[in-house]
């Protein structure tokens, strides 16, 4: 029988009798929980070896020991945009409690709130870690996790997506390869504003359990599709997000030499159309999606999506709502 988190907490000394443990929200694939014991407050996380999804979605539960890697590696580079980590135990970790006051970044969008400010910072926090790690045979040791990042992203939203999409599946299978076989940077593999706190002028970056060393065209991806997604989502705001992506993408450039900013960027065009895609038919479909929304995305890919189709936010947008 599998030991509940508290009784874990408890057996390694990590914890009183009397602490108080608070179901936190965020993600499916782990077990969160705010901890109030002896006049301090932690944030204790633990993966889960069966994801909260519908779909039969399997990882191996030691990803915690990339995520605290990842916490530990870029924090030089990014300072206060990510959580202290503290305790390590076995498939858990602690981290600091950032305290009162931090909002949710997609919560935020859902509610119309669209600030410029966010996209400059997201921007300069994935540009400073893909910067910062490139080429880095020593980092690259350190996150040799091509099989989770085939478990949590590769299978379920590209490999998953394609087999539901016969004419696209050829396409959906080269890229996975083709993400699979790069190494080039860290990727934190889950670069959502769901995992992105901010707060006054902070942003903190959270859930870095996908950490693997690949491909950076992946987080780049990621985070765009994010942000078309929710403007699909909140038409009357199209250009608001538009300006946000926009200033996401200018910010990312300048912390990448030209060349290196060229290369992640083409990259990540088809593949966020596939990532688009993937929102509505893969493993982790996006709750918020109307069935209208979801009708448009499965027709705009099945029109557009080429192997030699590559465009930029601005063409994508024009897409989408022409």
């Amino acid at each position: 029988m599998t030991i509940s988190f508290q009784d874990q907490l408890l057996t390694d000394g990590v914890i009183s009798p009397e602490a108080i443990m608070t179901p936190l929200t965020g993600g499916v694939s782990s077990d969160i929980f705010l901890v109030e014991d002896r006049g301090q407050k932690i944030v204790a996380k633990r993966a889960l070896e069966k994801l909260k999804v519908a779909a039969d979605w399997h990882a191996d539960v030691n990803r915690n020991i990339s995520e605290y890697r990842y916490m530990q590696v870029v924090e030089p580079w990014v300072g206060e945009s990510i959580p202290k980590v503290q305790k390590v135990g076995n498939g858990y970790f602690t981290m600091e409690y950032l305290g009162e006051g931090f909002l949710n970044w997609k919560q935020e969008m859902l509610l119309g709130k669209i600030d410029t400010f966010w996209g400059e910072a997201a921007g300069r926090v994935m540009g400073r870690i893909h910067q910062n790690s490139w080429l880095d045979t020593d980092v690259q040791k350190r996150f040799e996790t091509t099989e989770n990042f085939e478990a949590l992203r590769l299978d379920p939203y590209l490999r998953f997506t394609g087999a539901k999409h016969p004419q696209l599946q050829s396409q959906f299978e080269a890229e996975a390869d083709r993400v699979k076989s790069t190494r080039i940077a860290l990727v934190h593999g889950d670069f959502s504003p769901k995992n992105i706190l901010i707060r006054d002028s902070r942003m903190v970056l959270l859930d870095c359990e996908v950490a693997w060393y690949g491909d950076p065209a992946f987080d780049l991806a990621f985070l765009t599709n994010h942000l078309v997604l929710k403007a699909l989502h909140l038409p009357e705001k199209q250009s608001d997000f538009l300006k946000l992506l926009e200033t996401f993408w200018k910010s990312y450039q300048t912390h990448l030499s030209a060349d290196r900013f060229a290369h992640v960027s083409l990259n990540s065009r088809r593949l966020q159309w596939m990532l688009m895609l993937a929102r509505v038919d893969g493993k982790s479909p996006a709750e918020y999606l109307t069935e209208s929304a979801r009708q448009r995305i499965r027709e705009k890919v099945r029109l557009h999506l080429k192997p030699t189709f590559y465009p930029t936010p601005g063409e994508t947008f024009n897409l989408l709502f022409s």
